[in-house]
């Protein structure tokens, strides 16, 4: 199984810090996110289009040649954070559809999506659902016409069995999902359950481990802390297993988001960590 990382593991570092995190020692450029990848030898990354300097031609040729270079798997990621707005934001739908044909540029085959958040789910699902299942059908058309699959993220908004109807719904072999294994968990829908009914629609992965953070209230998303992988109540390796059964052909991509401070913000050492372990859950495989 290949491994790889989310750039979102390192959003401090690219100017999004949460209330209450650190302002990070030094920024990090895209090209640093690469190196370090590179210096840990994954197969592939995912890569925040939020945190790209920049949507010009030049640069996006550039930095395909970069990942051609480093002979990295790749995922162009769209969305963060709250990507549609439950169907309520049509330009967002705009942006959407405009960055697809940038991850053809830069040799992406799958472009995560983002089509709700948590800001919007308290409020009746299945009207958000429906439309959604009408943008996503006429985004695939684009899509196709780039060769880029959509692999909309379960984002802390809607369950597995939501994700299944919405995919259905779309009714796309090219439609499928971002498989997050942390954020079921924050909906306290389990994930294990969630991946024996969209293992065979993933076509991306969020590789998350999660501990409880003492002092936060229960309602708020990071109750759940990220920690690396294998260190939380996640199990990675019951997920992984899954996925290979399924004959899923991405990559695992390490992805933590507001790192619990028993690590002491150091994510380049969760990242470490992570991709250690993910490395010995692949050779755990059955």
């Amino acid at each position: 199984m290949k491994v790889g990382i989310d750039s979102y593991c390192f959003h401090r570092f690219f100017g999004e810090v949460y209330p209450g995190q650190p302002q990070p020692s030094q920024s990090m450029s895209m090209e640093d996110f690469l190196a370090f990848a590179k210096e840990l030898n994954v197969d592939g990354v995912s890569l925040e289009s939020c945190f790209f300097p920049s949507m010009d031609a030049g640069w996006l040729d550039t930095l395909r040649g970069q990942l051609d270079a480093y002979g990295f798997d790749r995922v162009y990621a769209w969305g963060h954070p709250d990507g549609l707005e439950a169907g309520k934001n049509r330009n967002a739908f705009e942006d959407m559809v405009r960055q697809i044909p940038n991850a053809q540029r830069i040799g992406a085959d799958v472009m995560r999506v983002v089509g709700s958040s948590l800001m919007f789910r308290h409020e009746p699902h299945q009207p958000q659902l429906d439309i959604l299942a009408r943008w996503f059908r006429e985004a695939m058309k684009v899509a196709d016409d780039h060769g880029v699959k959509l692999a909309v993220e379960n984002h802390i908004d809607y369950t597995a069995d939501e994700c299944v109807w919405l995919i259905e719904a779309v009714g796309s072999p090219n439609f499928g999902l971002n498989f997050d294994t942390g954020n079921f968990v924050r909906l306290l829908d389990d994930p294990i359950q969630g991946m024996k009914k969209l293992a065979k629609y993933t076509f991306a992965t969020h590789i998350k481990d999660l501990k409880v953070r003492k002092g936060v209230p229960v309602t708020e998303w990071y109750f759940f802390s990220s920690t690396p992988v294998g260190d939380g109540i996640v199990d990675n390796l019951q997920l992984a297993q899954y996925l290979k059964d399924a004959g899923y052909k991405g990559f695992l991509a390490v992805e933590t988001d507001h790192l619990h401070p028993d690590y002491n913000y150091d994510e380049h050492a969760a990242v470490r960590t992570s991709i250690e372990t993910l490395r010995r859950i692949g050779s755990q495989l059955q």
